[in-house]
C-alpha cells in the first residue's frame, strides 16, 4: 500500500465523490512529500504544499 493510500482513504472518507476525492488526494500528496492533513475537511495548514496547490482554474486542487 502507498504512504498516500491511507492518509486519503481517511481524508476522503466522507466525501461525497470518492473516487474524485482520492484521485486528487493521491496527487497531492505524492508532490507535497506524503503530507495529507489530518481529518477529513479543514485543518490545511498542517501541510501548506496541500493547501497551495491550484487547478487549471485557480482553485484550491486538493481536498
Amino acid at each position: 500500500m502507498a504512504p498516500c493510500d491511507g492518509k486519503c482513504n481517511a481524508r476522503c472518507s466522507k466525501a461525497g465523490r470518492q473516487d474524485r476525492c482520492l484521485k486528487y488526494c493521491n496527487i497531492c500528496c505524492e508532490k507535497c512529500n506524503y503530507c495529507v492533513p489530518s481529518g477529513t475537511y479543514g485543518n490545511k495548514d498542517e501541510c501548506p504544499c496541500y493547501r497551495d496547490m491550484k487547478n487549471s482554474k485557480g482553485q484550491p486542487k486538493c481536498p
